[in-house]
């Protein structure tokens, strides 16, 4: 569903409105709007949306007990913050006693709040239509603990950013940052990211490549294309391509670079698929379905890929709010139904039925015999809903995950709703497989453990969780186990085990958005 872009005022008093409307039995005249200043009416607002649109709104007690206007504080984001915390610790999951939206702070797992209403997530360099305003690099310390030495290593570069013009790849060392040896601290290198328009770095090329380069770095806009992939070397009959994606975009950023890849795996004969989701936190549900239509085989066409399940008010019509939000078109304008009745979102079809969605087999890659997805405890969201819905056929294809932890868990979703100068996204629906299977809040675990090995590049054969991957697919085994790894840091043998990783900064989006409307 489209982003819910209405000030806060404007629901309290259509809220108000639609409640306290004359009756004409008795004729008693309709009462004033509600009264209080703007933050009041916001946090208000933001109560009255979760009691009928929260995916467990059921879990909340009524507005005298909660006391929303209760949480107004100096700060207007951080009031309404911490009214959604509060929001999202009601609901309590019966498998782990705590809450669903547990994560031992006064943040909530899934639903966030920012400001305006472009969905960017909580700090992420590049927001999810592509656009980036940066150095474009992602660091990591890596400590040593049989030396306790640390080093800075670059976990991302950001395709189209100053850092990837400049040459540096994920696996560079960085010694000197400013003419000064890097520090191994990590809000220290944070704040070095932050301030100033021009950066100069001294690093060493990732394995195998040796010897050092000189970078100067220029903050900037930039446009990402977020797909990465090359076609690996044979190994008999198994041809594989490999795909990292680092975010699900816009379909409108991603595609290009979607089209390309599969293009090429089909014309190279690919048969087994390596896709590298590590760093992905998720994004449009549109997004994800393309790339999934993508690697499943036509035979899949008119199959479940999955559906979404809103709350019981949503589906029943029973949430009286929607009524006073008008349904927008791109053009920002009210859309209109037959004989221009103006429409609402109360004419969006929030049933089961109507939010199931099925394969149609896009590109010309042939049949996939395995699927090999690289996660981490950063891999969220949209990603998890990929795999979830290929993981449904194994008679198609088997499908693996190999990575350093389980996933994030998150099998919900949201749809932004803006309040005042701000958009909220809360969790309003849950989605589930073809085999109903979905409530994954724990995440996925991995099938073959593997190190986040960032002293190599993304697609590089050697590097940990690629050469697991690999391995199965060409042995039907997971390969070397973590500790006989060997790995050379800034000159020395290692093993990876005796190697630990602080990534610097916060992640990226973190989240599933539908922006897609399907009218009762």
């Amino acid at each position: 569903m489209r982003k819910l872009r209405i000030a806060a005022l404007c629901v309290m008093v259509a809220a108000a409105s639609s409640a306290c409307k004359k009756d004409s039995k008795k004729d008693t005249p309709t009462p004033n709007p509600p009264t209080g200043t703007r933050l009041q009416l916001s946090l208000d607002s933001l109560y009255l949306y979760a009691k009928e649109t929260y995916l467990w709104y059921d879990a909340l007690p009524d507005y005298n007990t909660f006391n929303p206007r209760g949480f107004a504080g100096t700060d207007d984001q951080s009031s309404l913050e911490a009214e959604l915390y509060q929001i999202s610790q009601y609901k309590v999951n019966p498998k782990t006693s705590k809450p669903y939206e547990y994560t031992g702070s006064n943040r909530p797992k899934y639903s966030f709040i920012e400001k305006g209403n472009a969905a960017q997530g909580i700090k992420g360099t590049v927001d999810l239509d592509g656009q980036g305003n940066d150095f474009g690099l992602g660091l990591v310390i890596v400590t040593d603990a049989s030396t306790s030495l640390r080093y800075v290593y670059v976990r991302y570069v950001e395709k189209g950013s100053s850092a990837a013009t400049a040459g540096i790849t994920r696996g560079c060392r960085i010694i000197t940052m400013n003419g000064a040896p890097v520090s191994t601290n990590a809000s220290t290198l944070n704040s070095t990211l932050d301030a100033g328009g021009n950066m100069s770095l001294t690093l060493q090329r990732a394995a195998p490549a040796v010897g050092t380069f000189t970078a100067n770095l220029t903050k900037g806009t930039y446009t990402n294309d977020p797909v990465i992939y090359k076609v690996l070397p044979a190994n008999g009959t198994n041809i594989t391509g490999y795909l990292n994606l680092a975010r699900f975009s816009q379909l409108s950023n991603v595609q290009p670079g979607l089209d390309k890849a599969f293009q090429d795996f089909s014309a190279a004969g690919v048969n087994n698929l390596v896709i590298d989701l590590r760093y992905n936190g998720g994004g449009y549900v549109a997004t994800f379905e393309y790339l999934a239509n993508l690697i499943a085989p036509a035979s899949l066409t008119g199959q479940v890929m999955y559906k979404e399940t809103f709350n019981t008010l949503l589906q029943t019509n029973k949430a009286p709010i929607l009524a006073s939000i008008p349904l927008l078109g791109a053009d920002g304008k009210q859309r209109t139904g037959s004989g221009g009745r103006l429409l609402t979102y109360a004419d969006v079809d929030y049933s089961t039925a109507g939010n199931t969605y099925k394969f149609s087999k896009k590109g010309n890659l042939g049949t996939i015999k395995n699927v090999v997805f690289i996660v981490s405890g950063n891999t969220a969201s949209a990603s998890e809903l990929t795999i979830n819905s290929l993981k449904a056929y194994p008679n198609q294809m088997t499908v693996k995950i190999v990575g350093s932890a389980t996933t994030y868990g998150k099998p919900v979703g949201f749809f932004g709703i803006g309040i005042d100068k701000f958009t909220v996204y809360m969790s309003q629906f849950t989605s589930v497989n073809a085999k109903d299977e979905g409530e994954y809040y724990a995440g996925f675990p991995v099938d073959i453990s593997s190190t986040d090995d960032v002293l190599r590049d993304f697609g590089d054969v050697e590097e940990n969780g690629l050469f697991k991957a690999l391995a199965f697919i060409n042995t039907g085994a997971g390969g070397r186990t973590t500790d006989d790894r060997l790995m050379t840091i800034n000159g020395r043998v290692t093993n990876a085990s005796s190697l630990t990783i602080q990534n610097v900064g916060d992640g990226g989006f973190n989240g599933m958005v539908e922006e897609r409307i399907n009218l009762k």
